[in-house]
């Protein structure tokens, strides 16, 4: 398991960065003011946050395969903090149905979705910072993006990456569908907005683009 940590202060919000699991998964623990929340909860993230004094009041899902989930389970019961996601986790979603195929024994701990979110809807958390939510199917049917409003950064889970775009050939992936929603959402937003991914590390609209291979503007 491979782990780093990055400071991206932007604005007014510090954001930690966390990879770790099996598929080098990003997790990203955030403060603003008095508000803490974590968005993603990979493998290893729970002992990482305990090294650090973190807490956070909120855990935001991007969507619910086991890499992304492995310890939200663990960050709720821990930390008493709600789960958002688009919907529940199920196996067909978490992606447990298809472990045995690929020579894992993950399993996924079960956790509770406290608030589901919703395409067009504003999250807002304790203390006052909202979200936007953006609904970015294609990769997985509960994929959201996580935009929190005045701060010129989207967490974009496994939709758009720097030079790359989430895998369509698992459960529910829809390449086609996965492009169009990357045209008309997320390249909508201004060139300058900051993208922090599911994997591998930050990038900008901008530089997506004009230069990812798979989805041009």
């Amino acid at each position: 398991m491979s782990i780093s940590s990055d400071n991206f202060p932007m604005a007014e919000i510090e954001i930690q960065s966390y990879t770790g699991g099996i598929a080098a998964t990003n997790g990203y623990a955030c403060r603003i003011d008095d508000v803490c929340f974590l968005v993603d909860a990979p493998d290893g993230i729970g002992s990482w946050l305990a090294s650090t004094g973190f807490r956070p009041g909120a855990l935001l899902l991007t969507h619910a395969h086991f890499d992304h989930v492995l310890d939200a389970a663990l960050i709720q019961e821990r930390f008493g903090c709600p789960i958002y996601a688009f919907t529940d986790p199920v196996p067909e979603l978490t992606l447990e149905i298809i472990v045995p195929s690929i020579g894992s024994p993950l399993k996924v701990a079960p956790y509770r979705v406290d608030e589901r979110v919703a395409e067009g809807s504003v999250l807002e958390l304790d203390g006052g910072l909202r979200f936007e939510i953006l609904h970015v199917p294609g990769h997985s049917p509960d994929s959201v993006a996580f935009m929190p409003l005045e701060q010129n950064v989207i967490f974009s889970g496994d939709v758009l990456m720097a030079g790359g775009i989430g895998r369509d050939d698992l459960p529910g992936g829809d390449g086609e569908l996965l492009r169009r929603m990357i045209q008309e959402k997320l390249y909508a937003l201004g060139d300058e907005m900051r993208v922090l991914p599911g994997h591998g590390g930050p990038t900008t609209i901008g530089e997506e683009k004009r230069f990812n291979p798979f989805v041009r503007a």
